[in-house]
């Protein structure tokens, strides 16, 4: 997955242009419903993302870009629903979500099986998988970008 462009309220992913909040689950990219989450509006207009919607939970590592300027509020439930589910819950500004999802593209999901063995290293010869993906997973990641970031 690349990611060509970002800029307020736009973001190129392989090719295509989304000017509208994005969910990136296994490689497959959608659009945000926000729906269920407006009923948590605050009188800004920011939407949170909140544990009503349909959060991309199959994954060790869940990275949430929340703007071009780091506005959108993540509730504390999914905080708590991450810890639940044992995920580990990354909430940056987009740019710099995607550029943790860059690194983790070229680094983590692609470690050659001949190297040497990582950080997380179980003392044998062949490295371990890595925490971020299983094998042939893509990092999942949604991606906020405000109606008023257009």
């Amino acid at each position: 997955m690349r990611f060509d462009h970002f800029s307020f309220g736009t973001i190129r992913i392989d090719g295509s242009t989304c000017q509208h909040d994005v969910v990136i689950d296994r490689g497959e990219v959608r659009k945000r419903k926000k729906g269920p989450s407006k009923q948590f509006s605050d009188p800004s207009g920011h939407t949170p993302l909140s544990i009503e919607e349909k959060i991309p939970w199959k994954c060790r590592q869940l990275i949430i870009g929340t703007g071009a300027y780091g506005r959108l509020p993540v509730m504390k439930e999914v905080k708590r629903e991450a810890e639940r589910r044992k995920v580990e819950l990354v909430v940056l500004p987009t740019s710099q979500a995607i550029d943790m999802l860059n690194k983790a593209a070229s680094v983590v999901c692609h470690w050659p099986l001949g190297s040497p063995a990582g950080p997380r290293s179980t003392g044998s010869r062949v490295p371990p998988r890595p925490a971020r993906c299983r094998p042939g997973q893509k990092p999942s990641a949604p991606f906020r970008m405000r109606d008023s970031d257009r």
